[in-house]
């Protein structure tokens, strides 16, 4: 991580540096004037300059402060931080691409195995229900295939494959939660050893001075606000990921009463 922060402060030196030769080739040749003559052009080419030269300082300033910031709040501490941030992101992602395939038009798909029941019997009804994603799918499926033991017998199949199919949707879960919680404990940690690390140079130095105490504060700060961060991030994702499943189990709720009222039909026409 380091060396990938150097690399940014290096490649943005570099280009600052072409960029200066650059406007010194480009600069047009002039003749000599006098002093009066050149105190208004070179109060317009600085007023020209300080802009651009700005923009350039601030653009540099972002990677040198990542760069500082970083390696200021301890590598250790900081990296750790940086890690639960990634790999709860991770999860994250994968969750939410879980939970958009698995979101599906119930309604259509109910309304298949309906048709589906009445053109083709139960089979045709079992090959919507393979070919169609999701979890509404499958818990059709499960109910369709025990429908020769009962209607209680598939009742029951439905609700406990319901419960089997909620479960897979907050897989993972667990593990986003984990890296909410350490995220910040590893901030906290951090701010202890940097006061730690105050104290030791006020003891060291055997007096209280702004000089001593400002390292270790700044680490105990720094690591702070890098847990606080890192936890914000997730906990959003988190609680997005949360109402997506809500969404999904109240639909599967839904979609097996009416699959249940449609398999009651069916049993009645026969």
């Amino acid at each position: 991580m380091k060396k990938f922060f150097a690399f940014l402060a290096v490649l943005g030196m570099l280009s600052i540096s072409s960029s200066a030769i650059f406007a010194q080739e480009e600069a047009p040749a002039t003749e000599p004037v006098t002093t009066e003559e050149a105190v208004e052009p070179a109060t317009t080419v600085a007023q020209q300059v300080e802009p651009s030269s700005e923009v350039v300082e601030e653009e540099v300033g972002i990677h040198k402060q990542l760069k500082i910031k970083f390696i200021e709040g301890g590598a250790w501490f900081m990296s750790s931080i940086l890690i639960c941030l990634i790999f709860g992101l991770a999860v994250c992602i994968e969750r939410i691409i879980y939970l958009n395939l698995a979101s599906a038009n119930t309604k259509k798909l109910l309304q298949g195995i309906e048709d589906a029941l009445e053109n083709g019997g139960i089979e045709s009804a079992k090959e919507i229900c393979r070919n169609t994603r999701g979890p509404v799918a499958s818990i059709c499926y499960q109910g369709l295939d025990r429908y020769d033991e009962g209607l209680d017998v598939v009742e029951k199949s439905v609700t406990s494959y319901g419960s089997v199919q909620t479960g897979l949707l907050e897989k993972g879960l667990t593990w986003v939660s984990l890296f909410i919680s350490i995220a910040p404990m590893l901030g906290f940690m951090g701010t202890v050893y940097g006061m730690i690390e105050a104290f030791d140079n006020i003891q060291a130095m055997g007096d209280i001075s702004p000089t001593a105490v400002a390292g270790g504060i700044k680490v105990a700060l720094l690591t702070t606000i890098g847990g606080l961060i890192a936890a914000v991030i997730l906990q959003i994702f988190y609680n997005y990921i949360l109402s997506k499943i809500e969404t999904i189990v109240n639909r599967m709720e839904d979609s097996s009463i009416v699959f249940l009222d449609i398999l009651l039909r069916y049993n009645l026409k026969k």
